[in-house]
């Protein structure tokens, strides 16, 4: 769990390459963030669904097409609960197919980031998605800010 005072951040990816990637972005970016990293969904959904866990994820990043063999989607199995429904959840996918970015915009996910080629351009996508104050951000969300772009 994240200690008083940090963000703690959550990104769910079975391409080991892009975890370590996304992980070596968080931490070139100097911020007061913990970073929990799964290789697939199941993981990911015990994780969430452990009663243990009494404080959710401040964001998490979520790949499209990750392996999940216990339900048929993580994003609807996500928003499925009621205790998610403040989860802010951005898709995190290298499709930047408009019928994936319409699924899961329907389906609950607050924002959609096409996984950059660039590892500076990585860097900066963070940056700035994680200076959203998700709180209002959700709260006028269409499908005009849905896909970010840099």
């Amino acid at each position: 769990m994240a200690k008083e005072g940090k963000m703690h951040i959550v990104l769910a990816d079975d391409d080991q390459d892009d975890r370590e990637l996304f992980r070596e972005a968080i931490e070139e970016l100097n911020l007061d963030v913990e970073l929990t990293l799964f290789k697939n969904g199941d993981e990911l959904l015990d994780y969430l669904h452990d009663p243990g866990n009494e404080k959710l994820p401040h964001i998490l990043f979520l790949d499209l097409n990750m392996l999940c063999t216990k339900y048929d989607d993580c994003l609807t199995e996500i928003r499925r609960h009621s205790r998610f429904k403040d989860l802010s959840i951005a898709i995190y996918s290298s499709s930047s197919s408009e019928t994936d970015v319409h699924a899961t915009f329907v389906g609950g996910a607050n924002i959609y980031i096409k996984k950059p080629n660039d590892f500076e351009v990585l860097k900066q996508s963070l940056r700035e998605v994680l200076k959203i104050n998700w709180q209002f951000h959700t709260s006028g969300l269409d499908k005009g800010t849905f896909l970010f772009r840099i």
